[in-house]
Parts: structure tokens; sequence; C-alpha cells
């Protein structure tokens, strides 16, 4: 789709009030998740190109990452706008516009969702500059933050963190990374940045995550062996969380209809007012397929709600009237 208002129409008007909450669907420029934000690198004083590639799987677009310029150090990297609440701002107008006129459902939130630096400096930085820039650009996302609250009202807003393949790849992995030198030691510093950044979301802000294993090219970075990482993630986050989380979103794999993938959901310790969504909607396979993945789910966990593994980007626009109708089918099943 070309802009928010047709997202907030297409949604609204296939959904109704089953949707809770609705985002702009990242359309235009923002297609393609977080490429749009490489002019904030290129654009760094303290940055340059620096002749090393990475790739997130095999047939993923190579992209040629940044580092410091000589004599620079990681201190001097700095990231004052990234243009998420400029954005939101136009995008909140539309909302309340539509809204307003009946054509968005009343109880229906405005959702913005953000990428903590770990999946951002995965993509844009070299690796020896992670450990020391993520916080640096986490503070920057902070700020956004709170240019979108203060613009916003709190009641008609949702903010969503974006906890991707830079973590769960390297997770299920098990390699030693610039996060942790084994498995436990990055699901502690994972979850604790996680932590850091929604204790800063207010309180009557609601607050989603959703777990991912990357969409590019339609593939995962990797395939996961079973929820039991997201598990483990998801219960170290809620039980130190100094706020309430509305919800939390975990992809089913569409080859996945097996008691061994949701067998860790037996382990996840949620309190009362979270949400479990699972991405267990594909349009390849349809209601059928949904149906296969609803019925092992419920041996393991009695009450969720449903969507697609990794949202509705990067697909042809022709497939989202059928896909939004696939939801609304088995939305009514789980």
């Amino acid at each position: 789709m070309s802009n928010a208002e047709q997202v907030f129409e297409a949604v609204s008007s296939a959904l109704g009030a089953r949707i809770k909450r609705i985002p702009d669907g990242e359309t235009g420029e923002r297609g393609d998740w977080i490429t749009w934000l490489e002019p904030v690198f290129a654009n760094s004083p303290a940055l340059q190109k620096s002749g090393e590639f990475f790739r997130v799987h095999a047939s993923g677009t190579g992209r040629e990452r940044y580092g410091l310029k000589p004599g620079l150090s990681p201190q001097d990297v700095r990231f004052d706008n990234l243009y998420y609440a400029d954005i939101a701002k136009d995008s909140y107008a539309v909302f309340k516009r539509l809204k307003d006129a009946g054509r968005i459902p009343p109880g229906t939130k405005f959702q913005v969702d953000l990428v903590p630096a770990h999946s951002v400096i995965w993509l844009f930085l070299v690796e020896k500059l992670h450990t020391a820039v993520d916080p640096i650009y986490n503070e920057a996302v902070k700020r956004e933050i709170d240019k979108i609250v203060a613009a916003i009202p709190h009641g008609e807003l949702a903010v969503q963190f974006d906890v991707a393949s830079a973590v769960f790849a390297r997770l299920e992995r098990n390699e030693a990374s610039s996060y942790g030198r084994t498995k436990a030691e990055m699901q502690e510093m994972f979850s604790g940045i996680l932590i850091d950044l929604g204790n800063h979301v207010p309180p009557d802000v609601d607050l989603l995550h959703h777990l991912c294993y990357g969409d590019s090219n339609h593939r995962h970075v990797v395939e996961p062996t079973d929820m039991g990482d997201m598990v483990e993630f998801t219960n170290r986050v809620a039980q130190r969380m100094g706020r309430p989380i509305q919800l939390i979103h975990m992809p089913v794999p569409r080859s996945r209809s097996d008691d061994a993938y949701f067998e860790p959901l037996r382990r996840l310790k949620l309190r009362p007012e979270t949400e479990l969504c699972l991405g267990l909607v594909h349009y390849t396979d349809g209601v059928a397929g949904a149906r296969r993945r609803v019925a092992t789910a419920q041996k393991y966990v009695s009450q969720f709600s449903i969507g697609t593994e990794c949202g509705f980007g990067r697909r042809d626009p022709g497939t989202i009237p059928e896909l939004l109708r696939i939801h609304a089918e088995v939305a009514d099943l789980a």
C-alpha cells in the first residue's frame, strides 16, 4: 500500500473491532523495515564506509557497513534525529482524522514501531563497534519516545519494539558475539536492553514486543529449533519490567505445526495483563494451515491472539485483502 490512510482504511474495514491497534504500515521509503535509516549513518560526522559488507543470509541484500573515521572513538558517534517521531506525528494526524470520521473503530489505538540498536547497528556498523555504540543509539531511541509521547495522547498510543534476528539468530546459533560469550550471557544482555527501553515508555502507553527471526526476501535468517529462546527471553523481560507489557508476539513458521515447536510455551510466565500473540497466519497456506497451527498451540496455551509472522510488509499489495480476510476468519478460531 502506498500510504498510511490506505493502511488504516483497509485494516479497519476488514477487521473492525477485532483489531486493537493499527500501525501506519511503514509505507514508501520505510517499506524495507530499517534500510531507510542509512542516511543517519551516512551523514554522521564520525562515520565512513568501511569496506566490510554484511548480509543477513546468503540470498539477502549485501550492505557496506560503516566504521569510524581515523582518529575518532565510539564516543564521538552521535545520533541527533532518527525521524520516528516526525513520521509518527504525521501518521497520527491521519489516524485521528479517520477515527473522528468513524472510519476506524473507536477503541483502536495508533501503534508506533521502534527498533532497538542491536538490529540497526547489526546492519549498518562494523562488529567491533556494536558494544560501544549500542547504548548511544538507544539513547536516541529514548529521545524519539519522548517526542512521540509528548505529541500523541497516551490513551490513543501503543509503542512496539521489534526484537528481531539480531537477537534470535544469535541465540539460535549460540555463538559468542559482542553481546555475550554464551547464550545465557546474551539472553541477559538483550533482555536488559529491552527492559531499559520498555521502562522508558510511560506506563499509561501500551507496550508491545514483536519477536522475529527475520523476513528478508521472506526468509528467516535462521530457522528456530522451537520457541524456547523466545520463551526464555520473554520470561526474563516480563519478570523484571517495571511496567505492564500489553502484548508479546512470537512467530510460527509455516512448516511448524508439530508439538516440539510449541512445547516450550508450557514454561511461559506472563503477567495477567499481557496478551500472547502467535504469528501463525501465512498467506501461502491460508486458513487450513493456520487451523493446524492453532490446534497444536492450544495444547500448550489456552488464550492467544493471531497475526502473521512478520507483519504485512514486503509483499505484493494485491495479496493484502485476502490476507486480511484470512486473519478475520482465523481470529474466530483462536
